[in-house]
């Protein structure tokens, strides 16, 4: 007996949902602090390249360029990753060089779910994880933001609003054929 959640739009076309303006609500990135142990193993890389340098005559100063290199480009790639939280979509922008942007309507956000793996929750971060009825988007993942708690506040009260607006329930269809709005 399986379970399928799909939005069901309640509109009709003679009484369309009210046009309200979009604002944001939150922005925000994911934090460096997710590469700790990548971050780690390039300094031991450097370490070793900078210790190797009495007994290579300098040449072990060339092997710097490599963990250097993948530092920033890993702090870069994170950085360039930023989330936007509006009353109506959640906006994820992504790329170095070509640039991706993917949007989520928030009506579509089924359930939510937060997470403080020790490790975050020390310096303060957490993951929220949104499970989504978008066929490109299913699970959608953001990870170690600051003030999570808050962030997912503002999501269930934006997702609850843009539901009202819209006018879409959410209904849980199983195998048998029998159907329950929620």
């Amino acid at each position: 007996m399986s379970n399928q959640n799909t939005p069901v739009s309640m509109n009709s076309e003679s009484n369309p949902p009210a046009a309200t303006a979009e604002t944001a609500l939150w922005k925000g990135h994911t934090s460096q602090w997710t590469h700790i142990w990548y971050y780690f193993f390039c300094l031991l890389l450097v370490a070793a390249a900078l210790g190797g340098i009495p007994f290579t005559a300098g040449l072990s100063a060339i092997g710097l360029i490599l963990p250097l290199l993948l530092w920033l480009i890993r702090w870069w790639m994170t950085k360039s990753t930023s989330y936007e939280l509006t009353t109506q979509r959640l906006k994820i922008s992504s790329g170095i060089l070509n640039r991706k942007l993917d949007e989520l309507e928030l009506f579509r956000v089924k359930d939510y779910a937060m997470d403080q793996p020790l490790a975050l929750r020390v310096v303060g971060l957490g993951n929220l994880t949104l499970i989504t009825s978008d066929a490109t988007s299913p699970t959608v993942t953001i990870r170690a933001i600051a003030n999570v708690e808050d962030v997912r506040e503002k999501l269930r009260s934006a997702v609850q609003s843009e539901r009202d607006r819209k006018r879409v329930r959410e209904m849980d269809v199983d195998s048998t054929g029998s159907s329950a709005a929620e």
